[in-house]
């Protein structure tokens, strides 16, 4: 999963969490319309860039300050910070070729899924908002 889809699904998760019951009904009915939207994005930006990006975690070794234990001749202990190695987990975006043509076809057949998640989509939200009517400001 992408980062950018990752952030979005996090704040929709966010919005159902926190929303009101009409903004909580919404979100709950419109979930697959706005995954497929955010996957045609996707494509028509990688068509556009002519390539993709992925993320993979690199893992690194570095010096740290490590908290170590010390005990004076009297056997009183003390903690102390000493330099040690540690590993570091980073994640890294690269690029991907694509391949324009499977590409093409991804989008189209995005687009298709999208245009018939619509009226669904647009039904859900009249019924929500028939179902949990808010006051207007």
């Amino acid at each position: 999963m992408t980062r950018n889809l990752t952030l979005t699904l996090l704040g929709c998760l966010t919005l159902v969490a926190c929303g009101t019951p009409q903004e909580q009904c919404i979100s709950q009915n419109t979930r697959e319309y706005r995954v497929v939207s955010n996957l045609l994005r996707e494509v028509e930006a990688n068509l556009a860039r002519g390539y993709a990006w992925e993320e993979r975690e690199v893992t690194r070794t570095e010096w740290r300050d490590c908290p170590v234990v010390v005990r004076d001749k009297d056997g009183n202990a003390r903690w102390i910070d000493r330099p040690c190695l540690r590993d570091v987990s980073d994640t890294e975006r690269y690029r991907v070729a694509i391949d324009p043509a499977a590409e093409r076809r991804k989008a189209d057949n995005l687009r298709q899924r999208r245009a018939a998640l619509s009226a669904q989509a647009d039904e859900a939200v009249r019924a929500c908002r028939a179902a949990y009517p808010e006051e207007r400001r």
